[in-house]
Protein backbone atom coordinates (compact mmCIF):
# COMPACT_ATOMS: atom_id res chain seq x y z
CA UNK A 1 0.00 0.00 0.00
CA UNK A 2 1.95 3.22 -1.13
CA UNK A 3 0.30 6.35 0.51
CA UNK A 4 2.17 8.66 -1.35
CA UNK A 5 0.64 10.91 -3.76
CA UNK A 6 -2.46 10.50 -1.55
CA UNK A 7 -4.66 13.63 -1.67
CA UNK A 8 -5.97 15.01 1.59
CA UNK A 9 -8.81 15.84 0.43
CA UNK A 10 -9.74 12.49 -0.68
CA UNK A 11 -8.79 11.30 2.84
CA UNK A 12 -10.89 13.24 4.66
CA UNK A 13 -13.95 12.36 2.61
CA UNK A 14 -13.05 8.82 2.96
CA UNK A 15 -12.64 9.15 6.92
CA UNK A 16 -15.92 10.86 7.30
CA UNK A 17 -18.13 8.21 5.47
CA UNK A 18 -15.98 5.65 7.84
CA UNK A 19 -17.25 7.72 10.93
CA UNK A 20 -20.83 8.06 9.55
CA UNK A 21 -21.20 4.51 7.76
CA UNK A 22 -22.79 5.99 5.38
CA UNK A 23 -21.98 8.20 1.81
CA UNK A 24 -24.98 9.95 1.19
CA UNK A 25 -24.61 10.84 5.74
CA UNK A 26 -21.01 12.26 4.99
CA UNK A 27 -21.75 14.28 2.35
CA UNK A 28 -24.54 16.32 4.37
CA UNK A 29 -21.70 16.55 7.04
CA UNK A 30 -18.97 17.68 4.18
CA UNK A 31 -21.45 19.90 2.73
CA UNK A 32 -20.79 18.41 -0.97
CA UNK A 33 -22.53 16.69 -2.98
CA UNK A 34 -22.73 12.60 -2.50
CA UNK A 35 -21.29 12.04 -5.74
CA UNK A 36 -18.08 13.85 -5.70
CA UNK A 37 -17.80 11.81 -2.19
CA UNK A 38 -17.83 9.11 -4.50
CA UNK A 39 -15.66 9.79 -6.97
CA UNK A 40 -13.07 10.63 -4.35
CA UNK A 41 -13.42 7.44 -2.63
CA UNK A 42 -13.36 5.56 -6.14
CA UNK A 43 -10.08 7.47 -7.05
CA UNK A 44 -8.57 6.52 -3.57
CA UNK A 45 -9.28 2.72 -4.55
CA UNK A 46 -7.84 3.11 -8.50
CA UNK A 47 -4.35 4.38 -6.61
CA UNK A 48 -4.04 1.80 -3.97
CA UNK A 49 -5.37 -1.14 -6.19
CA UNK A 50 -8.02 -2.53 -3.36
CA UNK A 51 -11.42 -1.84 -2.18
CA UNK A 52 -11.91 0.41 0.51
CA UNK A 53 -15.44 0.16 1.30
CA UNK A 54 -17.83 -3.11 1.56
CA UNK A 55 -21.86 -1.96 0.56
CA UNK A 56 -23.70 -3.26 2.80
CA UNK A 57 -27.90 -2.95 2.86
CA UNK A 58 -27.30 -0.17 5.13
CA UNK A 59 -24.60 1.85 4.18
CA UNK A 60 -21.06 1.20 4.16
CA UNK A 61 -18.22 -0.76 5.80
CA UNK A 62 -14.61 -0.38 5.48
CA UNK A 63 -13.01 -3.48 4.03
CA UNK A 64 -9.74 -4.57 5.56
CA UNK A 65 -7.99 -2.83 3.66
CA UNK A 66 -10.21 0.55 4.39
CA UNK A 67 -9.34 0.12 8.38
CA UNK A 68 -6.07 -0.04 8.06
CA UNK A 69 -6.00 3.50 5.78
CA UNK A 70 -8.35 4.44 8.11
CA UNK A 71 -6.21 4.01 11.27
CA UNK A 72 -3.24 5.66 9.54
CA UNK A 73 -5.16 8.46 7.85
CA UNK A 74 -6.93 9.04 12.16
CA UNK A 75 -3.09 9.41 13.14
CA UNK A 76 -2.45 11.63 10.50
CA UNK A 77 -4.99 13.98 10.75
CA UNK A 78 -4.26 14.35 14.12
CA UNK A 79 -0.43 15.05 13.58
CA UNK A 80 -1.92 17.50 11.63
CA UNK A 81 -3.91 19.43 13.70
CA UNK A 82 -0.99 18.99 16.51
CA UNK A 83 1.57 20.73 14.09
CA UNK A 84 -0.45 23.61 13.38
CA UNK A 85 -1.57 24.10 16.92
CA UNK A 86 2.19 24.30 17.63
CA UNK A 87 2.85 26.77 15.00
CA UNK A 88 0.19 29.04 16.26
CA UNK A 89 1.88 28.85 19.31
CA UNK A 90 -0.57 27.00 21.14
CA UNK A 91 1.58 24.19 22.54
CA UNK A 92 2.62 25.42 25.93
CA UNK A 93 0.63 24.94 28.81
CA UNK A 94 -1.36 28.13 29.25
CA UNK A 95 -3.67 27.18 26.52
CA UNK A 96 -5.20 23.65 25.06
CA UNK A 97 -8.17 21.41 24.57
CA UNK A 98 -8.64 18.10 26.52
CA UNK A 99 -11.66 15.91 24.45
CA UNK A 100 -12.59 13.05 27.08
CA UNK A 101 -15.41 10.41 26.54
CA UNK A 102 -16.35 8.45 29.50
CA UNK A 103 -18.99 6.25 30.64
CA UNK A 104 -21.95 8.33 33.48
CA UNK A 105 -20.89 6.70 36.51
CA UNK A 106 -17.02 8.38 36.30
CA UNK A 107 -19.18 11.73 35.42
CA UNK A 108 -21.17 12.53 37.82
CA UNK A 109 -18.38 13.28 40.90
CA UNK A 110 -15.10 11.95 40.18
CA UNK A 111 -14.20 13.60 36.45
CA UNK A 112 -15.32 17.00 36.97
CA UNK A 113 -13.72 16.81 40.81
CA UNK A 114 -10.37 16.03 39.06
CA UNK A 115 -10.99 18.64 36.21
CA UNK A 116 -11.94 21.48 38.91
CA UNK A 117 -8.64 20.94 40.91
CA UNK A 118 -6.68 20.64 37.16
CA UNK A 119 -7.60 23.92 36.14
CA UNK A 120 -6.27 25.47 39.32
CA UNK A 121 -3.44 25.45 37.85
CA UNK A 122 -3.95 25.43 34.28
CA UNK A 123 -6.59 27.63 33.54
CA UNK A 124 -6.17 28.16 30.41
CA UNK A 125 -6.58 24.26 29.32
CA UNK A 126 -10.40 23.67 28.57
CA UNK A 127 -12.77 20.09 28.29
CA UNK A 128 -15.37 18.63 26.37
CA UNK A 129 -17.01 15.39 28.15
CA UNK A 130 -18.76 13.14 25.98
CA UNK A 131 -21.24 11.03 28.24
CA UNK A 132 -21.41 7.29 26.15
CA UNK A 133 -21.43 3.80 26.68
CA UNK A 134 -18.05 1.63 27.72
CA UNK A 135 -17.70 0.58 24.12
CA UNK A 136 -18.33 4.09 22.17
CA UNK A 137 -15.95 5.94 24.57
CA UNK A 138 -13.32 3.24 23.35
CA UNK A 139 -14.22 3.82 19.86
CA UNK A 140 -13.98 7.59 20.16
CA UNK A 141 -10.34 7.32 21.29
CA UNK A 142 -9.74 4.71 18.62
CA UNK A 143 -11.21 7.45 15.73
CA UNK A 144 -9.39 10.00 17.16
CA UNK A 145 -12.51 11.88 18.20
CA UNK A 146 -11.44 11.79 21.99
CA UNK A 147 -7.90 12.19 23.63
CA UNK A 148 -8.37 10.33 26.12
CA UNK A 149 -11.48 7.52 27.54
CA UNK A 150 -12.04 6.68 30.90
CA UNK A 151 -13.91 3.34 30.88
CA UNK A 152 -14.97 0.06 31.79
CA UNK A 153 -13.42 -3.30 29.51
CA UNK A 154 -13.63 -6.49 29.72
CA UNK A 155 -10.97 -7.49 27.38
CA UNK A 156 -7.87 -5.48 25.54
CA UNK A 157 -9.23 -3.18 22.54
CA UNK A 158 -6.95 -2.91 19.06
CA UNK A 159 -5.40 0.21 18.57
CA UNK A 160 -5.77 1.15 22.32
CA UNK A 161 -2.68 2.32 24.68
CA UNK A 162 -3.58 1.93 27.96
CA UNK A 163 -2.10 4.83 30.83
CA UNK A 164 -3.37 3.69 33.79
CA UNK A 165 -5.72 0.06 34.66
CA UNK A 166 -7.19 -0.59 38.15
CA UNK A 167 -9.63 -3.22 39.25
CA UNK A 168 -13.40 -2.18 38.18
CA UNK A 169 -14.52 -4.74 40.70
CA UNK A 170 -18.35 -4.48 41.09
CA UNK A 171 -19.59 -4.22 44.99
CA UNK A 172 -23.18 -3.39 46.83
CA UNK A 173 -24.15 0.31 47.17
CA UNK A 174 -26.42 1.08 50.03
CA UNK A 175 -27.15 3.36 52.92
CA UNK A 176 -25.29 3.38 56.37
CA UNK A 177 -27.90 2.14 58.12
CA UNK A 178 -29.08 -1.03 55.97
CA UNK A 179 -29.11 -3.99 57.43
CA UNK A 180 -25.98 -5.38 55.36
CA UNK A 181 -23.66 -2.28 55.74
CA UNK A 182 -21.78 -3.87 58.82
CA UNK A 183 -20.94 -6.52 56.53
CA UNK A 184 -17.57 -6.66 55.42
CA UNK A 185 -18.33 -8.53 52.30
CA UNK A 186 -21.07 -9.98 50.63
CA UNK A 187 -22.51 -12.53 48.17
CA UNK A 188 -25.16 -11.80 45.66
CA UNK A 189 -27.58 -14.33 47.52
CA UNK A 190 -27.17 -12.15 50.60
CA UNK A 191 -29.30 -9.50 48.39
CA UNK A 192 -32.33 -11.14 47.87
CA UNK A 193 -34.94 -10.20 50.09
CA UNK A 194 -33.55 -6.76 50.17
CA UNK A 195 -34.47 -4.18 47.31
CA UNK A 196 -32.29 -3.48 44.29
CA UNK A 197 -31.80 -0.91 41.91
CA UNK A 198 -29.79 -1.47 38.82
CA UNK A 199 -28.68 -0.37 36.01
CA UNK A 200 -30.06 -1.33 32.23
CA UNK A 201 -28.50 -4.44 30.35
CA UNK A 202 -26.08 -2.76 28.64
CA UNK A 203 -24.09 -1.45 30.96
CA UNK A 204 -21.06 -3.85 32.03
CA UNK A 205 -22.13 -3.84 35.71
CA UNK A 206 -25.42 -4.73 34.72
CA UNK A 207 -23.98 -7.92 32.29
CA UNK A 208 -21.37 -9.49 35.00
CA UNK A 209 -24.95 -9.36 37.60
CA UNK A 210 -26.87 -11.52 35.27
CA UNK A 211 -24.29 -13.66 34.31
CA UNK A 212 -23.12 -14.56 37.50
CA UNK A 213 -26.94 -14.56 38.86
CA UNK A 214 -27.17 -17.70 36.03
CA UNK A 215 -24.43 -19.31 36.97
CA UNK A 216 -25.48 -19.60 40.48
CA UNK A 217 -29.64 -19.64 39.61
CA UNK A 218 -30.34 -16.61 41.18
CA UNK A 219 -33.21 -14.18 40.51
CA UNK A 220 -33.88 -10.93 41.32
CA UNK A 221 -36.90 -8.88 40.66
CA UNK A 222 -35.57 -5.43 40.95
CA UNK A 223 -37.14 -2.67 42.31
CA UNK A 224 -35.94 -0.01 40.43
CA UNK A 225 -34.12 -0.60 36.51
CA UNK A 226 -32.87 2.67 35.11
CA UNK A 227 -30.10 4.04 32.35
CA UNK A 228 -29.15 7.18 34.90
CA UNK A 229 -26.91 6.29 37.65
CA UNK A 230 -27.60 9.33 39.10
CA UNK A 231 -31.01 8.30 40.01
CA UNK A 232 -29.82 4.95 41.19
CA UNK A 233 -26.83 6.59 43.55
CA UNK A 234 -29.80 9.07 45.21
CA UNK A 235 -32.38 6.13 45.66
CA UNK A 236 -29.69 3.88 47.20
CA UNK A 237 -28.84 7.03 49.73
CA UNK A 238 -32.55 7.68 50.92
CA UNK A 239 -32.35 4.00 52.00
CA UNK A 240 -34.48 2.77 48.99
CA UNK A 241 -32.53 -0.15 48.43
CA UNK A 242 -29.40 -1.84 47.15
CA UNK A 243 -27.29 -0.78 43.66
CA UNK A 244 -24.20 -2.10 42.59
CA UNK A 245 -21.15 -0.12 41.04
CA UNK A 246 -17.46 0.21 41.25
CA UNK A 247 -15.75 2.08 44.32
CA UNK A 248 -14.50 4.91 41.95
CA UNK A 249 -17.63 6.61 40.48
CA UNK A 250 -18.79 6.75 44.12
CA UNK A 251 -15.37 7.60 45.76
CA UNK A 252 -16.66 11.16 47.13
CA UNK A 253 -19.78 10.26 48.14
CA UNK A 254 -18.18 7.23 50.12
CA UNK A 255 -15.84 9.36 51.96
CA UNK A 256 -18.69 12.09 52.71
CA UNK A 257 -20.45 8.90 54.44
CA UNK A 258 -23.38 9.26 52.14
CA UNK A 259 -23.21 5.29 51.18
CA UNK A 260 -21.30 2.22 52.27
CA UNK A 261 -19.87 -0.08 49.40
CA UNK A 262 -18.98 -3.58 50.31
CA UNK A 263 -17.16 -6.14 48.48
CA UNK A 264 -19.29 -8.41 46.21
CA UNK A 265 -17.67 -11.71 46.78
CA UNK A 266 -18.99 -14.24 43.55
CA UNK A 267 -16.63 -15.08 41.55
CA UNK A 268 -16.87 -12.95 38.43
CA UNK A 269 -18.10 -9.60 39.73
CA UNK A 270 -14.48 -8.40 39.53
CA UNK A 271 -13.79 -9.55 36.05
CA UNK A 272 -13.83 -5.90 34.68
CA UNK A 273 -11.07 -3.29 34.44
CA UNK A 274 -10.85 0.33 34.77
CA UNK A 275 -9.14 2.08 32.34
CA UNK A 276 -7.61 5.27 30.81
CA UNK A 277 -7.22 4.97 27.35
CA UNK A 278 -5.29 6.50 24.29
CA UNK A 279 -4.89 6.25 20.64
CA UNK A 280 -1.97 3.70 20.25
CA UNK A 281 1.04 5.16 18.36
CA UNK A 282 0.01 8.85 18.91
CA UNK A 283 2.08 11.58 20.55
CA UNK A 284 -0.59 13.57 22.84
CA UNK A 285 -0.56 17.32 22.66
CA UNK A 286 1.12 18.59 26.09
CA UNK A 287 -2.24 19.99 27.62
CA UNK A 288 -3.28 15.90 27.42
CA UNK A 289 -0.20 14.87 28.59
CA UNK A 290 -0.08 17.24 31.71
CA UNK A 291 -3.61 16.25 32.13
CA UNK A 292 -3.39 12.68 31.76
CA UNK A 293 -0.51 12.60 34.28
CA UNK A 294 -3.10 14.72 37.06
CA UNK A 295 -5.46 11.59 36.21
CA UNK A 296 -3.68 9.01 36.31
CA UNK A 297 -2.52 9.98 40.46
CA UNK A 298 -6.17 10.40 40.65
CA UNK A 299 -7.08 6.83 39.54
CA UNK A 300 -4.99 5.65 42.43
CA UNK A 301 -6.74 3.98 45.18
CA UNK A 302 -6.92 5.96 48.23
CA UNK A 303 -4.69 5.43 51.27
CA UNK A 304 -5.81 3.53 54.15
CA UNK A 305 -6.11 5.99 57.49
CA UNK A 306 -4.18 5.08 60.08
CA UNK A 307 -5.32 3.83 63.45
Amino acid sequence: MHLHGIQSTALRYFLEVVRCGSISEASQRLNVAASAVSRQIAKLERELETPLLERRARGVVPSAAGERLAVHARKAQLASEQLAAELRGLADLHRGQVRLATTEGFSLDFLPEVIAVFRQGYAGIHFSLEVCSPAVATRRVQEGEADLGLTFSLRPEPDIRVEAILSGAIEAVMHPAHPLASRSGLRLADLQGHPLAVSMPDTTVRQLFDICCGVQGLSFEPVLVSNNMQALYRFAALGGGVTLSSELSLRSRLHQGQLVALPLLDEGMAARRIELQSMAGRELPPAVEVFRDALVAALAPPCAEPD
